[in-house]
């Protein structure tokens, strides 16, 4: 397929996402291609461990194919469901993987991008990575894992990120833990080339990348830590507006952010952390595609990508748009199993 490759290097399977002009969104053809391949490579004794990585020099992956699924998503119901489920399995795959799993994030990293990349064994980063799961912008929710690791960041900086969308860098990206390893841009070439020349890659990344980081590097800890350990976003709102002092402008502006999104996603995100901090990640995965079961079949979602990527006029018309119009019995549904079953793994 032009806009996937796959490859043995030496002793790497090589997985190399190339479709720059969509900033690598991924496709189901892609999905099934990744996923194809490390099956076919997990019993390759040439094959000692797994890189991904990506063209262009912008983005690894900036999420999935959206646009696709807006248009695609009411008329095609089942099968748009069936990409989630492809793309569910896929993550799990690859956290389950028996032989190491390596992304090379070089750009930004969202969505889909973040569940083939930092639901592997090592993750490096180069100073352009931009990691975000933004998707209660458009009135859906960060899945593809981030049920997962998101509420396994230090302290409630994963509720932040889930409830606003956060970007972060690469110091903060170590400092999560969605990056193991870190690494200038201009030495990843030499890197990926040692990577397929070594039978051991935790040693090789050991001895050409940095790989430590704390929690020290997130700004603003102590005011996330206290406003999002609230358990309503409506409690997490009255937190932020109520600061006072040193983190009055930024927990304002966060407050100002949390407005701005889908009242339904907000308050699914939060129930995902909250259910996600001590599922196993086979749970988790389960949970989103209860989720994405039913997200599909209401409306944020399609007014969210018609605002933001279709027409563009930044102005989505949530329904409801009042976060206090959305019970707890509402939010119970999108956890429940939907009518066909659960998601099932070979």
């Amino acid at each position: 397929m032009a806009e996937i490759a796959t490859e043995i290097i030496g002793t790497a399977g090589v997985i190399t996402l190339d479709k720059p002009e969509t900033l690598n969104a991924l496709t189901q053809d892609m999905v099934r291609v990744i996923a194809d391949a490390i099956e076919k490579w997990r019993d390759d004794t040439s094959v000692r461990h797994v890189i991904i990585r990506a063209s262009g020099g912008r983005a690894f992956s900036a999420g999935g194919d959206i646009r696709n699924l807006y248009v695609r998503g009411r008329s095609h119901y089942d099968a748009t469901l069936e990409f989630f489920a492809e793309e569910y399995r896929l993550n799990v795959a690859i956290r389950e993987y028996s032989k190491p799993y390596i992304a090379l994030i070089d750009g930004i990293v969202m969505g889909g991008g973040v569940g083939v990349s930092v639901n592997g064994r090592y993750r490096v980063g180069t100073e352009n990575i931009r990691f975000a799961m933004p998707e209660v912008g458009i009135g859906f929710f960060p899945d593809v894992g981030g049920t997962w690791f998101l509420p396994r960041f230090p302290g409630k900086y994963g509720h932040y990120c889930a409830l606003t969308g956060a970007r972060l860098k690469q110091d903060e990206a170590m400092a999560t833990g969605v990056l193991t390893h870190t690494i200038a841009a201009d030495g990843l070439a030499a890197l990926f080339e040692a990577l397929t020349e070594t039978e051991d890659a935790a040693a090789c990344l050991a001895e050409r990348c940095g790989g430590s980081s704390t929690a020290s590097s997130l700004p603003s800890q102590e005011a996330i830590d206290t406003c999002f350990n609230e358990k309503t976003v409506e409690g997490i709102l009255r937190r932020l507006e109520a600061t006072t002092g040193e983190h009055r402008d930024f927990c304002a502006a966060t407050a100002t952010t949390l407005r701005s999104k889908s009242p339904t996603s907000l308050k699914i995100a939060l129930r995902q952390m909250q259910v996600g901090e001590k599922a196993a990640f086979r749970d988790c995965m389960k949970a989103e595609y209860r989720i994405v079961s039913r997200v599909l079949k209401g409306e944020d979602f399609y007014e969210g990508v018609r605002a933001t990527i279709v027409d563009k006029d930044n102005a989505p018309q949530w329904r409801p748009s009042l976060l206090e119009d959305i019970s707890t019995d509402d939010i119970d549904v999108y956890f429940a199993a939907p009518e066909t079953g659960d998601l099932t793994f070979p």
